[in-house]
């Protein structure tokens, strides 16, 4: 389970890298979006992925082990709210910009073929 999820994050990365460096505003704004998903995953993983295990602990249950950590929890769902709200901002320049240039490139202008 470790390994695939470190290949996801790894995949989910490059693409997000890949998507940053195309020419087009709606492909950087897809890329950011790959590289928000794959920093959730890792903060994520980092808290000890357990399944049935009470997020705080009890008493008499004073070793780590034995709970999951609700902070990297709480901070991915508050890093999805702020990144769902981002890349609306980013969609609404992208608009504006097109609708200001009539291009879709990052530059403004299309290249010169």
């Amino acid at each position: 389970m470790p390994l695939v999820l470190a290949a996801a994050i790894g995949v989910l990365t490059a693409s997000g890298v890949w998507l940053l460096l195309r020419p087009r505003t709606f492909q950087v704004i897809i890329g950011l979006s790959l590289i928000s998903y794959a920093v959730n995953l890792f903060i994520f993983s980092m808290g000890r992925l357990r399944t049935a295990a009470a997020p705080v602990t009890a008493k008499g249950a004073e070793d780590p082990a034995l709970y999951a950590d609700p902070t990297p929890q709480a901070l991915v769902l508050t890093a999805i709210v702020i990144s769902f709200a981002l890349t609306a901002l980013f969609l609404v320049v992208l608009l504006a910009s097109r609708g200001e240039t009539g291009s879709d490139h990052v530059d403004g202008q299309e290249p010169a073929e």
